[in-house]
């Protein structure tokens, strides 16, 4: 098993900088192969840049999705894997239908089996705040894009 970290969605910098730090740290606890795609937010921006405008959960979230699962996919390519899967459908902030039905279809389109897990079911979310804590992790208070900040950093 590996873990694809994509993070050219994540603005600031610095804020790219301290996810991949925490990222780190949770590789090392669980002994899981991390790799790191390379880090382009302008080409984030001119990919879904144009719907700036957008609410939260609107049209631009589904770009950036789809091109979060696309470095996934082929990651796993790369990898050898023969399966998907998010941790997007952690977070209350995500609409869940919309991150599965993206990731099937890029899974299909990749020759990848798609494992459709709702992370935050029976606890889910609780246990990732019980466990960022218990690792010393950062909460972040809004997804990473430079449009869900909302002055204090939150969505």
């Amino acid at each position: 098993m590996i873990c694809a970290f994509y993070g050219s969605n994540i603005h600031p910098g610095e804020e790219y900088r301290l996810r991949l730090e925490d990222m780190k740290k949770v590789a090392v606890e669980t002994g899981t192969n991390l790799q790191v795609m390379r880090y382009d937010p302008e080409a984030w921006f001119r990919y879904c840049g144009h719907l700036a405008e957008q609410p939260e959960k609107g049209k631009r979230c589904g770009l950036c999705f789809a091109l979060q699962l696309q470095a996934a996919a082929l990651c796993a390519i790369e990898e050898r894997c023969d399966a998907l899967c998010t941790t997007l459908t952690i977070s209350p902030h995500k609409d869940i239908m919309l991150v599965n039905r993206i990731g099937a279809l890029i899974a299909g389109k990749n020759g990848l089996e798609w494992l459709d897990r709702t992370w935050r079911k029976a606890g889910g979310f609780l246990e990732s705040v019980r466990e960022s804590r218990r690792l010393g992790l950062r909460r972040q208070g809004y997804c990473g894009c430079r449009y869900s900040i909302k002055g204090d950093g939150r969505q």
